[in-house]
């Protein structure tokens, strides 16, 4: 088993688009209506969105290879990228996307700590994320890894308003 990472360049934006999609869809198409999961996918990952994203130098992408096969990524954001005003002292975690049939290998917890030890080298305090409420799986990893929710924010899939909890970690630096 081997499992290496690699950082997003926009010469990846193909791959990435079409993880994002995948990922996506995978774990959250049963929950939300065809129409929603649509809208939300054509504007959360269109080329136009992801070049964006990847040009911005406060957001990093990383991919994950399991076995040299891309099983998913991880994408960070510091200082104005966060998705949330949260101080020049954290980082967020933005997207942990792991494909189906590599979920349940430690993947997302090597993602994890790729994030946590980039928020260390920045002198980041906290590091934090939204989750889905009802994403049970995601909610009870990073309580295991240590997170604990400390707000929400609304979330639109489509025209469907959802709740994020906002789930922190203070650092030891």
């Amino acid at each position: 088993m081997t499992i290496t990472i690699k950082k997003c360049t926009l010469a990846d934006l193909r791959l990435l688009q079409d993880i994002s999609y995948e990922t996506y869809n995978e774990t959250f198409k049963d929950h939300n209506t065809p129409e929603n999961m649509n809208a939300y996918l054509k504007k959360a990952f269109n080329e136009k969105q992801l070049e964006k994203e990847l040009a911005n130098r406060s957001s990093h992408f990383f991919f994950v290879y399991f076995n040299n096969d891309v099983a998913g990524y991880l994408k960070v954001n510091m200082n104005d990228a966060q998705s949330e005003d949260m101080g020049a002292e954290s980082l967020e975690i933005q997207r942990i996307y792991i494909k189906t049939n590599y979920q349940k290998l430690g993947l997302g917890k090597y993602l994890l700590n790729q994030a946590i030890e980039m928020a260390i080298e920045q002198k980041k305090k906290n590091i934090w994320l939204g989750v889905w409420e009802k994403n049970d799986n995601a909610l009870s990893f990073y309580k295991k890894m240590g997170f604990v929710q400390t707000g929400a924010h609304s979330f639109y899939m489509g025209d469907d308003e959802q709740i994020d909890f906002i789930m922190s970690k203070t650092l030891a630096l």
